[in-house]
């Protein structure tokens, strides 16, 4: 989607990279990220008004390490480069990077040591001489490239390793610290005055703003056509669905495969919301039996996802056919954390998972693709709902993964071992609702094991499943940490899953982190 005034991040691979982005969005102005070595050509298409140079795990002093992308040089714009940005500004521009000593991993304090009488803008009104830092190389910058001075050391002795430096006259800065995590004392506040002050942005990146753009993109793109979208009931899809509803009004016809891997009541509320709410038309297709065949004896989750992927896309084409030659466009609720994990933006190599709206589909679509909220992360498509009138509830509602609940039944996926953990979650999510620690966390679901254990029920020997609970906190959904739920409202889970469930003998709480666990368990 065009956007004025942005910042164009190119990314060295660190785990970091998608902070940065979220957090210059955060200062209401656009970010975008692209791989280290973009083309020229692709730069100036982008045409930034600033610059910034992610970390890294490499060194830049190894023989195969990323090297600085000199078409950016060309662009007259201020450019921030963030621990191995700013090693690799200081080697570009002539100056020494060493490996000797100097290694700091984690908390660690910098002192600003900047001239009264030269003062530096990236750390403009902040009100200390020292600050908290999250660092983390083991390279550091032993000599200046020429134009650069230092603005701030670690540790509190003329010797410290350099922390900052900044070439005021071409707008040239360096921080050998990571001001986007939020370990850093005022890291925001470095970070908005790169963005507003030393790139002079103006927070345009607002909701009202992108609804306009988006509309006028979409009418645009789809002109007298009409769009087939993937509903499922859930937030990416519903907010979709309300914009594409916005810019297009009946030319949007909304389709829910039933493919008996939703939550349990999820037609039923998709009906009552889109249809009787919103007057939107929906056409609801049982495909459940067909999905169920196509994952028969299927284990590996990958497999799952593609399998998924490419049975979703054929049942819409059907569906376009029946419809007439008026349906030219799918549209699907595809963000950008979809897009960031199935390995398709920046400088990342390796796929976490393929989402199957991303990896899923085949190489030749019959039907052009839109998915209006790409670009966006998982906060920003909620504000964005909220605007467009959707009901709070709805826009707060745990996130439920496009494949369903195959990825959360661990191993084959039948019918019955789906329905086991259906009635499981709906526990679960009921009871989270009922104590408030729903809306304390960010999502909440049930897994089904591929394994069984012994139990006792009823003086009698059991061997039956494990139902596994999984919650978390995260703004992001980038990074997340488990959540510390109440023990009496676990014991409640457990007790109700084990009595009502058939088959489960068995609970168990997931307590692992993102990274290095995902949130979903495939």
């Amino acid at each position: 989607m065009p956007v004025a005034e942005k910042i164009l991040i190119l990314d060295y691979g660190s785990q970091f990279t998608q902070l940065i982005a979220r957090r210059v969005r955060e200062l209401g102005v656009y970010g975008e990220i692209y791989a280290h070595d973009c083309s020229k050509e692709r730069i100036a298409e982008f045409a930034p008004a600033g610059i910034i140079l992610s970390g890294g795990p490499q060194s830049v002093l190894a023989a195969d390490a990323p090297a600085m992308n000199e078409a950016i040089f060309e662009l007259g714009v201020p450019i921030l480069g963030l621990c191995y940005g700013m090693q690799l500004l200081t080697q570009y521009g002539g100056g020494q990077v060493v490996a000797e000593g100097g290694c700091e991993y984690g908390n660690a304090s910098v002192r600003i040591t900047q001239s009264p009488q030269s003062p530096c803008p990236l750390f403009a009104d902040i009100e200390t001489d020292t600050l908290q830092v999250w660092m983390s190389h083991g390279d550091h910058v032993q000599q200046l490239a020429a134009g650069y001075e230092v603005v701030a050391r670690s540790n509190d002795d003329a010797d410290g390793v350099i922390a900052a430096i900044a070439d005021v006259k071409r707008r040239y800065y360096g921080l050998q610290f990571h001001p986007e995590v939020a370990h850093t004392e005022h890291g925001s506040h470095l970070l908005e005055n790169f963005v507003r002050r030393i790139c002079t942005l103006r927070a345009t990146w607002t909701m009202p703003n992108f609804i306009k753009q988006a509309v006028t993109d979409i009418t645009e793109k789809v002109g007298d056509a009409h769009v087939l979208l993937a509903l499922s009931g859930g937030v990416d899809s519903a907010v979709t669905a309300a914009l594409l509803h916005r810019a297009i009004g009946q030319q949007l016809v909304c389709v829910l495969v039933d493919n008996g891997l939703l939550r349990r009541g999820e037609v039923e509320s998709v009906r009552s919301v889109f249809e009787q709410q919103f007057g939107i038309k929906l056409i609801v297709i049982d495909a459940a039996e067909r999905f169920y065949q196509e994952l028969a004896g299927i284990v590996d989750s990958e497999e799952k996802r593609r399998r998924i992927g490419h049975l979703f896309i054929k049942v819409f084409e059907e569906q376009a056919t029946n419809l007439g030659e008026q349906i030219q466009w799918l549209g699907q609720g595809t963000i950008y954390p979809d897009v960031v994990e199935s390995g398709k933006v920046g400088n990342s190599k390796a796929t976490i998972k393929t989402h199957h709206n991303v990896g899923g589909l085949p190489e030749h679509l019959n039907l052009h693709l839109i998915e209006p909220l790409r670009d966006l992360f998982k906060d920003e498509v909620r504000r964005l709902g909220e605007e467009l009138g959707l009901a709070h509830t709805l826009m707060w509602r745990h996130p439920f993964p496009g494949p369903g609940l195959a990825v959360r039944v661990l191993g084959e996926v039948t019918a019955a071992r789906v329905a086991t953990v259906r009635q499981a979650d709906d526990i679960f999510l009921t009871e989270m609702q009922a104590s408030g620690a729903y809306e304390q966390t960010a999502q909440a679901f049930a897994v089904l094991l591929p394994v069984q254990s012994v139990g006792v029920m009823g003086d009698e020997r059991t061997y039956e499943d494990v139902i596994a609970l999984r919650a978390v906190t995260s703004s992001d959904f980038m990074t997340a940490d488990w959540a510390r739920l109440n023990n009496d409202l676990l014991a409640r889970v457990s007790s109700r899953i084990i009595n009502e469930v058939a088959g489960v003998n068995r609970v168990v709480y997931d307590i692992s982190s993102k990274p290095p666990a995902t949130i979903e368990w495939e």
